[in-house]
């Protein structure tokens, strides 16, 4: 095992099939699975009559896999990091993972802003991390990840699992996520950036984090402050803000129509 790679071994068989029979696969489905390690879960999601497309970057582990499982005609192996391998792949309606703490949340925020949706994903991650995947408007775990992540899935906390579970210990708790996907995943081009933008500086006000968006972003085409301030006015007012509010009360509805708007002035 390499640190570097962040890798826990989830060692707990009532857990990993509590994960797998959470994420709803039927016999003859296409599931990618992250970070398989030694293969406990991929034997069960093969014994399950899945097809099992993994994703390892640890070449020792690589090469225990190809020899374990070398027979399996419902089993492919995808070598190298994933969040650079999974883009290249077609992609399987279901995803399950349990992912390294020092990797998850980006890589699942890359996926939602790389229109790589799944119907249904199960994932283990930090359970930190879990808590600001299903905050809520106003709660101190709200976040821009937060918003991401209901842009395109109902999440649903799963079981927390203990750090005995795992080999080696983790210092910390994980939890188990399901994601499904929601029916009506488009939103603007302008939605990822200016939700991180609106984030930016929690302490701010969104009229002064968004007027700093513009600035950078569209500054060449804009003249004055004027401009930045009359367009942050004509924004708030089509949604029934005054711009005094901070990112983390506004609810996901708010994020994309601020999105469409600012979209709507054609910059």
């Amino acid at each position: 095992m390499q640190k570097k790679f962040g890798q826990n071994f989830l060692i707990n068989p009532r857990i990993r099939k509590s994960l797998i029979e959470a994420l709803g696969a039927k016999p003859g489905d296409d599931v990618w699975e992250i970070g398989p390690g030694l293969g406990a879960m991929t034997v069960m999601l093969l014994e399950n009559k899945l097809n099992v497309k993994a994703f390892e970057i640890d070449n020792g582990f690589i090469r225990v896999l190809k020899n374990i499982f070398s027979q399996e005609e419902n089993f492919c192996l995808v070598e190298g990091d994933a969040m650079k391998t999974c883009f290249k792949e077609p992609q399987a309606p279901f995803l399950l993972g349990n992912l390294p703490y020092n990797i998850a949340a980006a890589l699942l925020a890359d996926f939602i802003e790389k229109k790589l949706i799944f119907s249904r994903m199960v994932v283990t991650v930090q359970k930190e991390t879990a808590q600001r995947m299903a905050a809520s408007p106003g709660s101190k775990d709200y976040s821009s990840f937060s918003v991401l992540c209901a842009s395109a899935y109902i999440v649903k906390p799963l079981m927390v699992i203990r750090k005995d579970s795992f080999y080696p210990q983790p210092n910390v708790e994980s939890q188990g996520v399901l994601l499904e996907k929601k029916e009506n995943t488009e939103v603007s081009e302008y939605f990822f950036p200016l939700v991180r933008a609106l984030f930016s500086s929690r302490r701010k006000t969104i009229k002064n984090n968004l007027s700093q968006f513009l600035f950078s972003r569209y500054g060449n085409k804009l003249s004055s402050k004027t401009d930045v301030q009359d367009i942050c006015a004509s924004i708030f007012n089509k949604n029934g803000l005054d711009g005094k509010e901070r990112a983390e009360t506004l609810c996901l509805d708010v994020f994309l129509s601020l999105a469409k708007s600012l979209e709507n002035m054609r910059l």
